[in-house]
């Protein structure tokens, strides 16, 4: 294995591939969860029902994040990763701008243009991950990929804090949007300089090898497998923040609490996801395996979830903090899209580490569906914990059984 010096490893680390993919995260997480952090006031304003229209526009969002993962994984493995760093910042950017003039339109339905825009806004959003992480772990040195990763995912999570701030304290949800916009717009200036994957530019100079074949995750039982996995491994996180954070108000009436602001319980989960994105790279450093380390983290998930559910001891501050508990446990976000794309050969690895997190963000509309049903039959409380039940069981499943990537070499196509 080979070794670095403190100062080659500062330099390589925070190198401007880094940087800009950690830059990009961060706006793309502001832009993502804001609507989440303003769902009820910007609801409220334009005389909406916060839960039945929160919850379509969500639906809305979380689809045009699925589409956008699959378009952009493509177009990165045919066209390079840098065009996908550049395409979808500008499409959210954008579409985060329009959110913020919303209520001056005077024109149709504006439940259905607020869902649109989500929707393409979702579009837009789902390629900035992916994309980074591609572009890190094949510049990167296999030694500190991990490190490199969880860098990336560590400052981007912040995002979620900044937006949450930047709400309070603009005071209101139009020039949140707006101002996430302008960072978008601002930050694709930085990204001229950014340089291609050498391995992509090796493997695209190579006429005979067939690059981003969506379809082959489907015609291919061993893709398939692998591809399936990857998805599942990261949906107990999204069960965590797309029901229990997102929709934290609808627990209240049961836990006895008079009220709980979602912005709130985004922040604070998204506060010790930041800590724990940082220090999950350096975790399964130190393991060795990148499998040991989301299967400890998912298991301290499942234990906080539990304890948020069942506990006996009740209050919104507690609530707070058994988000940041399950913050902390999930993570594994970061290490999660870097196994994704040390599964997959160069000429697949843009399309599998793109749509697979927007798979995973997308399984959030079929989990409230189910949640919405049981919910009828049961509790808020008892829903959420069979849906969570079903999430964590096959995440850890997936996680068991998939190929161990710690230290692999990235120069191979499928």
């Amino acid at each position: 294995m080979r070794t670095f010096t403190r100062q080659e490893k500062f330099k390589i680390l925070f190198s401007f591939p880094v940087i800009i993919a950690a830059l990009g995260y961060f706006v793309d997480i502001y832009d993502l969860l804001l609507f989440g952090i303003v769902r009820i006031p910007s609801l409220n304003d334009m005389n909406m029902d916060a839960d039945k229209v929160g919850t379509m526009i969500i639906n809305y969002q979380m689809m045009g994040l699925v589409l956008g993962g699959i378009i952009w994984g493509i177009y990165g493995d045919k066209k390079g990763r840098l065009s996908v760093l550049f395409g979808s910042i500008l499409v959210y950017s954008l579409a985060n701008i329009a959110c913020g003039f919303l209520p001056q339109i005077p024109f149709g339905d504006k439940a259905i243009i607020y869902a649109w825009l989500r929707f393409i806004a979702g579009v837009g959003l789902a390629g900035e991950l992916g994309a980074g992480i591609t572009l890190v772990s094949e510049t990167l040195p296999k030694e500190l990929r991990a490190i490199g990763t969880s860098i990336v995912a560590g400052f981007g999570v912040l995002g979620a804090v900044v937006a949450q701030f930047t709400v309070e304290l603009a005071g209101s949800w139009t020039t949140a949007y707006i101002i996430g916009g302008a960072l978008g717009l601002a930050l694709l200036v930085l990204r001229i300089s950014v340089a291609e994957s050498n391995i992509f530019k090796s493997v695209k100079e190579n006429a005979t090898v067939k690059r981003g074949n969506f379809f082959s995750f489907f015609t291919n039982k061993t893709l398939f497998l692998k591809y399936m996995r990857c998805i599942l491994i990261g949906v107990p996180i999204w069960y965590c923040i797309g029901i229990l954070v997102f929709m934290a108000n609808q627990f209240a009436p049961e836990m006895g609490i008079t009220s709980i602001n979602p912005g709130k319980a985004i922040m604070w989960t998204y506060i010790a996801t930041s800590v724990s994105d940082f220090s999950s790279g350096w975790f399964s450093h130190v393991l060795a395996s990148r499998k040991k380390a989301i299967l400890y983290m998912l298991l301290f998930t499942f234990l906080g979830v539990a304890l948020l559910l069942f506990s006996g001891k009740k209050s919104e501050n507690m609530y707070y903090f058994y988000c940041a508990w399950i913050g902390f446990g999930a993570g594994f976000w970061a290490m999660f899209v870097t196994v994704a794309a040390e599964q997959f050969g160069t000429n697949l690895r843009s399309t599998a580490t793109t749509s697979v997190p927007n798979m995973v963000r997308g399984s959030v509309p079929v989990m409230l569906i189910g949640f919405d049903y049981l919910k009828q039959t049961h509790s808020v409380i008892n829903s959420a914990a069979i849906i969570g039940m079903i999430a964590f069981s096959l995440g850890i499943y997936a996680t068991l059984t998939i190929k161990e990537t710690h230290n692999r070499e990235m120069d191979f196509v499928e």
